[in-house]
């Protein structure tokens, strides 16, 4: 690092006696400029994501009722920037290839709007189930989770997607000051075996993407055998890709040339952030261009035809009785357990797939129960019945520890909502609101 930066080199150093910048991101389907305005922690904008604010050492997002709600993620800053250089737009196809655990995905599926093919990949199992509770916490709808290899999506996907996001495994070097499990993990042989990773991920990314597309790759590292390098190999490999000049937000620099013997031309147009120089940790990322002019959806597959009506009949006499609108896609059951898919789904045939759209709920005999999924989905006005507790009041406190609540109102589901964001369900009979948030989630609130 001293002989990259030269002269900055004491103040990239001095930045590592400074505290990391916590941020979060807020989640624009369930909350807009009100909530920014009145929000209960001390907020200032990140420069380069619009949903972005820093918050203070004194607050405690993660401990707050709206964090369950998936009003917003808590992540780290420079984190944002990869998804927002990615530009989604509802009804394209993307892929987040390496996604666990979910900031970038749950920010994709944000600017998408529940509208387009969305599929979240996370090559190991454990961290793939992460990415799959995050996308369900922020209410995501057309998301599909997958865990597989990048060699087999690509043999399934090849010229599917319009955008690509590769935020490839690093050896972390950005990390070292937020954590230590990344210094302690790092070695130069380590920083060779990710940049050989990072070129046959890149290659698997390259054949799905199609022409006129849009990928972006980026890591939390400093190595430049991970970043000017990996992009430019991946270049002289693929030349029918092109870096994409694009606009820095204040503190980041321009990739070097210097840095990477045999550098692509124009890599000074992919984007470095330095701790030094902006309030986040150390990223790269690259903007790239398939070449070849923007087409329709030539990809050609089977696509998902769904189950028999009768076969979710239970659903639609729930949804008859406590819904005021259903939203549309394909319907798929995976045992008794109901998924509704975005449309145009294609078929998922031999691939591990860990969520396949928005999970409804589950089939029981004669009737059926929703899900957390939905219900996070869901706001006040689509529902027939809601119930309101305010996030400093005792009563949500003692819904998210599972306790059943004292209520009146009409027999039947009602959403539970918190200062008006969706948190879970609950079902009222007797002057009893019983609870029906998940049991996997209460202990965190026990008292």
């Amino acid at each position: 690092m001293c002989r990259m930066l030269e002269d900055e080199y004491p103040a990239f150093q001095i930045s590592y006696n400074q505290k990391s910048r916590q941020a979060l991101r807020v989640n624009p389907a369930k909350a807009g400029q009100t909530f920014i305005e009145n929000a209960p922690f001390s907020l200032s904008p990140v420069p380069w994501c619009k949903e972005g604010y820093y918050y203070t050492e004194e607050d405690t997002p993660g401990k707050h009722p709206y964090h369950e709600a998936g009003v917003y993620y808590i992540q780290e800053p420079s984190a944002m920037a990869p998804a927002e250089y990615l530009d989604a737009k509802p009804g394209e196809r993307i892929l987040d290839l390496c996604a666990a655990p979910g900031g970038k995905s749950t920010q994709i599926g944000a600017k998408m709007q529940g509208k387009g093919i969305f599929i979240c990949n996370e090559i190991h199992p454990a961290r793939a189930k992460i990415l799959s509770e995050n996308i369900e916490r922020m209410g995501i709808c057309n998301a599909i989770v997958t865990n597989e290899t990048p060699e087999r999506l690509s043999e399934v996907f090849e010229a599917y997607f319009d955008k690509i996001l590769v935020d490839a495994p690093c050896s972390g070097e950005g990390m070292f000051r937020k954590n230590e499990t990344a210094l302690t993990e790092w070695s130069s042989e380590n920083v060779r075996q990710c940049a050989a990773r990072q070129d046959d991920i890149l290659a698997c990314a390259a054949r799905m993407l199609k022409p006129g597309g849009r990928l972006v790759y980026s890591t939390c590292t400093f190595a430049p055998e991970e970043n000017e390098g990996s992009i430019s190999r991946f270049l002289e490999h693929f030349p029918e890709f092109e870096i994409l000049p694009v606009p820095k937000a204040e503190g980041m620099t321009g990739g070097n040339p210097d840095w990477y013997e045999g550098a692509a031309e124009h890599i000074e147009d992919t984007i470095r952030l330095f701790p030094h120089k902006l309030k986040g940790e150390g990223h790269y990322l690259a903007v790239l261009k398939k070449k070849g002019a923007e087409c329709g959806n030539a990809f050609r597959s089977r696509e998902e035809k769904g189950i028999a009506k009768e076969e979710y009949r239970e659903y639609l006499q729930f949804a008859k009785e406590n819904l005021t609108e259903m939203p549309e896609g394909i319907y798929l059951a995976f045992g008794d357990q109901l998924y509704l898919a975005p449309k145009e789904t294609p078929s998922l045939k031999g691939l591990k797939v860990l969520r396949p759209g928005l999970h409804l709920g589950t089939n029981k005999k004669n009737r059926f129960e929703p899900s957390h999924a939905l219900a996070l989905y869901l706001n006040p006005d689509r529902v027939c019945r809601s119930m309101d507790f305010a996030s400093e009041g005792r009563e949500i406190m003692a819904y998210l520890d599972g306790q059943a609540i004292l209520a009146e109102g009409e027999k039947g589901w009602y959403l539970i909502t918190t200062d008006g964001y969706s948190i879970g369900w609950g079902k009222l009979a007797g002057g009893m609101m019983k609870n029906h948030y998940p049991k996997g989630l209460r202990k965190k609130w026990m008292s």
